[in-house]
């Protein structure tokens, strides 16, 4: 439980200091939030696996890249 904790806490902090950065940018903002999204559904999914934060990072930066076009 800790874990999830510390992996949202972060997870939270730095999609705060990347959105500061690409607020200009709608689909920038869309991948960062997406692959933060994504990361932690990844890894919460498989049980703190890093293949699966890693590939539900990619996956929901993507996502999040195509609908906010």
């Amino acid at each position: 439980m800790k874990k999830l904790l510390l992996t949202t806490a972060t997870a939270i902090l730095a999609l705060s200091l990347l959105t500061a950065c690409t607020l200009s940018e709608r689909k920038d903002t869309g991948m960062i939030a997406g692959g933060v999204v994504g990361g932690i559904a990844g890894n919460a999914l498989t049980g703190g696996s890093t293949a699966g934060t890693i590939v539900g990072a990619v996956g929901g930066g993507y996502i999040g890249r195509q609908v906010t076009q």
